[in-house]
């Protein structure tokens, strides 16, 4: 399982990319533009085993690999799927795909935990040579769109720096799922509602 999920849903039409659509896409709590004490403030929210593991990964990315495999204190909640980092909804995800036939088992992590997990972290929270916040809108006239999908109750990707990444960029369209976890696009419809917005302009009706 993918730790930091960053669905990209780009639909090709007649031969030009229509739009992208971003579901809960990775924060990187260092990125220049946030406002130190918004970074902050969101940082302290996750639980402390992924603050070590996040601080880690950007302030001593060598030492990542004995973190993640010593066996004395608790390291990345996300990788050991720690119960505290699942909303309710999420958890109501979970039962649901514990229910469904299991034709493919960890398909994720086929290629191991270093590429699957580790290097996941290096590359989402290690010092990035852009800012995000600088990017320019890649359709200035309107023939595409980009879209970012947020769960409100997201609590590894939290809301208030996707809100403040998306008032610097209003070029993006902001859609936030209310009682929406991390996983709320598993199930519900959300990925047929996610397209028919890049694709129709119709938005999906609240959750």
């Amino acid at each position: 399982m993918k730790l930091f999920r960053v669905v990209k849903a780009a639909i090709c039409y007649r031969c030009r990319l229509a739009g992208a659509a971003l579901v809960v896409p990775v924060i990187n709590y260092w990125w220049p533009s946030f406002p130190p004490e918004v970074s902050r403030q969101a940082f302290k929210k996750l639980i402390v085993p992924e603050q070590r593991t996040l601080w880690i990964a950007h302030n001593a990315p060598y030492f990542l690999y004995l973190w993640m495999t010593q066996k004395w204190l608790p390291s990345s909640a996300a990788a050991m799927h720690h119960p505290e980092i699942f909303s309710d909804h999420d958890m109501e995800v979970i039962q649901k795909m514990m229910a469904m036939p299991r034709t493919i088992e960890n398909k994720s992590r086929q290629q191991g935990i270093y590429e699957s997990i580790h290097r996941d972290l290096l590359v989402a929270f290690g010092n990035w040579e852009f800012d995000p916040m600088n990017i320019t809108n890649p359709f200035p006239t309107n023939e595409g769109s980009v879209h970012i999908w947020q769960g409100y109750e997201d609590r590894l990707v939290l809301v208030e720096l996707q809100r403040y990444l998306s008032k610097k960029l209003p070029w993006i369209q902001y859609h936030e799922v209310q009682e929406g976890g991390h996983m709320f696009m598993l199930v519900g419809g959300w990925t047929d509602k996610i397209i028919k917005a890049l694709l129709v302009g119709e938005e999906a009706s609240p959750m």
